[in-house]
């Protein structure tokens, strides 16, 4: 079986998709038969995030020009430029970020991870917006088969579009094992890289509006307030779009001196800032997946996150979950988990074995089959 990849999101965000991406692509290499061959594609120009060493039996193809031109060339001016021309002739094209490439005579398959743009347009990224409005359904419509991340994803997909549920394979996603408990000696190293000498809840995904920082960091302190706890809010990831009320929530509170953004955190000092923290707190309106909760479990560390989408699902009974978008309920919550030493220590428990239940190698074997099974 003849395999190509689009490796773009993995080569070049270091978070969401791109590790989505790396993660699915790595199990997947150590399940390939004697005679699968991966060949991955991905723009020239800088790839931070790319892996640099493959196995005999991948291949890397680079595209002629940069992630925006050709963004702009396959999917704006939709000129029939097929990606096999520049993977050599394929049984299966994987298209892993909601867009879909012409392909000449493969098997062509899309993964959806979330349909944001359509169930939260309020907060989606308005240019963002429209550009996926008109791209994702094109993808979907060309598709020999269509992957989710999770059941929620896919029951979104067959409400927007006209679908049978078996376009539709769940193949989930998982966690390195990186992110684990780790001994007191492993965590100095990041606590005095990043200057945290105090007890925090800890938050972490891309600056947008979807992610509810605004209203977290409004309920962090109202409840630090009434409860009177010790604890900072450390909100760690990048800068997205309309980023600017999270900023704004903060100098409105006079709250400077214990809420704290750190940017993005590099990835070797993830699972340690993730032991470090007393509670993971994680008030999203909408994901398609929810890594950083996984990951949080994964660490030991106490979770709090909504009842949205796809996070009962990934957090089971190991999560206190909340009402979507109940500021009142937020705040009671992590007022009575930050008071409560018991009910963290629960919490923390449960965690690592319900993330036990999400592995990249189950993933991964779960998309092979698909690939199989297109291929009849």
């Amino acid at each position: 079986m003849r395999i190509g990849i689009d490796y773009t999101p993995a080569a070049l965000q270091g978070a969401g998709i791109g590790r989505f991406t790396r993660g699915l692509v790595d199990a997947l290499v150590d399940l390939l038969h004697e005679n699968d061959q991966i060949a991955l594609l991905y723009p020239r120009g800088d790839a931070p995030f790319a892996r640099q060493t493959w196995p005999d039996q991948v291949q890397v193809r680079r595209l002629p020009l940069p992630d925006r031109y050709q963004t702009i060339l396959w999917h704006r001016l939709r000129l029939p430029l097929p990606a096999d021309l520049f993977t050599g002739p394929l049984d299966i094209f994987h298209a892993p970020n909601f867009l879909l490439p012409p392909v000449r005579r493969a098997k062509r398959l899309v993964t959806i991870h979330d349909l944001a743009f359509l169930v939260t347009p309020q907060y989606a990224y308005p240019g963002l917006q429209r550009f996926l409005t008109q791209t994702v359904p094109r993808a979907i419509a060309a598709a020999d088969h269509i992957l989710a991340d999770s059941a929620a994803s896919k029951q979104d997909a067959l409400r927007f579009f006209n679908l049978r549920p078996e376009q539709i394979t769940v193949i989930g996603a998982g966690v390195e094992p990186r992110f684990t408990r780790l001994k007191p000696e492993h965590l100095r190293e990041t606590q005095q890289k990043l200057g945290l000498h105090w007890p925090f809840v800890l938050s972490l995904s891309t600056l947008e509006p979807r992610k509810n920082f605004d209203g977290l960091i409004r309920a962090f302190v109202e409840a630090r307030k009434r409860a009177n706890f010790p604890h900072h809010l450390v909100i760690a990831g990048g800068k997205g779009w309309l980023y600017e009320n999270i900023f704004a929530e903060i100098r409105r509170a006079d709250a400077g001196d214990y809420v704290h953004w750190l940017g993005r955190v590099a990835d070797d000092h993830l699972p340690a800032l993730y032991n470090l923290a007393d509670l993971f707190a994680f008030p999203s309106h909408y994901e398609g997946f929810g890594i950083p909760v996984l990951e949080a479990m994964a660490c030991g560390t106490p979770v709090l996150c909504t009842d949205t989408s796809s996070l009962p699902e990934v957090a089971g009974d190991a999560a206190h979950l909340i009402p979507t978008g109940d500021h009142a309920a937020l705040v009671a919550a992590l007022a009575d988990l930050l008071s409560d030493e018991a009910a963290r220590a629960e919490l923390a428990r449960r965690g690592p074995a319900q993330a036990a239940h999400f592995t990249w190698q189950a993933a991964a074997a779960r998309l092979h089959a698909v690939y199989q099974q297109v291929l009849g």
